[in-house]
């Protein structure tokens, strides 16, 4: 049997095809204003892609805020136990995982069968996150994409202070005007990011190996950021940005 998992976020909607365990097929839309008709399209859309009949589907997992919106769901889990769930099935050991999405962070520690043992989440505020960065783009007229490799040729990380929005975006626009070069720039701005998410951490409760997932798991430059800090390796699976879905589908198997 078909499982489907729906991961619907904040900023992005994701939704991952299992069949006997095996992932078929993952996608990933902006959400929008009206949830419920992106994740109705987005389900439609890959029904019709892989030719699957309402039949042929076991079961549907939904997770992320916008969960409850799905009414065809047979389960509805938090983005907590679905992002562990869905390590579980990438890269099976991990024992601490840090969610960087859009909106919000996430620090999830994992026991040695990987189940949740503790969690930590800032959702109060976007600093440190993906819409962090891409008004950090926007100051600096420079493209998301190339944020991580830009900030790895530092010469030296520039210093951002403020973690608010607002006032990091000042300094950067003060940075620009004193002539201090973009890449170190950036590389001060992933310092901070990882300087934030390492305090909401805690050294202590980081157990190896550590995986990192979320969208901003593909800038490279937080990363490095990141294992500097900790000094330790973090690995980022293929499936980083929806590992939620992935998650979800796992468990609707």
């Amino acid at each position: 049997m078909i499982a489907i998992g729906l991961d619907i976020g904040s900023t992005t909607t994701k939704i991952a095809v299992m069949e006997e365990r095996k992932l078929l097929y993952t996608e990933i839309v902006p959400t929008g204003y009206n949830v419920e008709k992106t994740w109705k399209e987005l389900f439609a859309a890959t029904r019709e892609r892989l030719n699957l009949e309402m039949e042929m589907i076991g079961g549907i997992v939904s997770t992320g805020y916008g969960r409850n919106s799905v009414d065809i769901a047979t389960r509805r889990v938090t983005e907590i136990m679905c992002h562990a769930a869905g390590i579980r099935y990438s890269l099976p050991g991990t024992r601490s995982i840090i969610d960087i999405g859009g909106q919000d962070s996430k620090f999830i520690q994992l026991g040695e069968t990987g189940e949740v043992t503790d969690f930590k989440m800032n959702d109060k505020c976007a600093a440190g996150t993906g819409r962090f960065l891409e008004v950090m783009a926007r100051a600096l007229e420079s493209n998301l994409e190339d944020f991580g490799k830009l900030s790895l040729v530092a010469e030296k990380a520039a210093r951002i202070s403020s973690m608010c929005t607002v006032f990091a975006e000042s300094e950067v626009i003060s940075l620009i005007a004193k002539g201090e070069a973009r890449e170190n720039i950036i590389a001060g701005i992933h310092d901070s990011i990882a300087n934030r998410m390492v305090s909401m951490m805690g050294r202590s409760g980081v157990v190896t190996p550590v995986a990192m997932t979320g969208g901003v798991a593909r800038n490279e430059g937080i990363r490095s950021a990141l294992e500097k800090k900790l000094g330790i390796s973090i690995e980022v699976p293929a499936t980083a940005q929806v590992n939620g879905a992935v998650g979800a589908a796992s468990l609707a198997s």
